[in-house]
């Protein structure tokens, strides 16, 4: 039996679950003399974001860190569902879709190393960046032409919205 294209899974997507670390960022950290890391985000992945959450979608961050620049940095671009510190990051993407209501079909979840294979594995669209990791790629649905905090995120969000009539330029 011939496997469905990624593209047939896009009409039913209403909720983005992104790790941030080689998804958000290009999974390089900047270490000031203090110990603060500091990471390079990529503002065409902001704007699609905080666009998304407009146009009534749902975006969830779950990441493994924990810093607090990177959390105001989702808050101010209106992202209220953001869980750091989750190294085992399953139980709370179905905490997550549990609490929403949402059906499997309805996720699409991005992420880039080991510790995102279990979600994207229970995610109805698993989609990971140019440069994760082989075992991540083997699980994908889609892997994005563009890598970690290089517009990945722009490129899955578009591809949605432009299926899902939402894409208004």
């Amino acid at each position: 039996m011939e496997k469905k294209s990624y593209k047939e899974f896009l009409k039913d997507v209403t909720t983005f679950v992104f790790d941030v670390d080689g998804v958000l960022t290009n999974a390089q950290v900047l270490v000031t003399n203090e110990g603060e890391l500091l990471r390079s985000m990529s503002v065409k992945d902001g704007f699609v974001m905080k666009y998304a959450i407009e146009k009534g979608y749902n975006i969830c961050i779950i990441t493994g860190g924990n810093n607090q620049g990177t959390k105001k940095r989702f808050e101010d671009l209106g992202i209220t569902d953001i869980f750091m510190k989750r190294h085992q990051k399953l139980d709370t993407f179905l905490e997550y879709q549990k609490n929403k209501g949402l059906k499997k079909e309805q996720i699409l979840y991005m992420g880039d190393d080991l510790p995102d294979i279990p979600p994207m594995k229970h995610a109805g669209l698993a989609t990971c960046p140019q440069d994760a990791a082989p075992e991540v790629k083997a699980v994908a649905d889609y892997i994005s032409h563009l890598e970690g905090g290089k517009g990945c995120v722009r490129d899955v969000i578009t591809q949605v919205l432009k299926v899902r009539g939402d894409w208004e330029f």
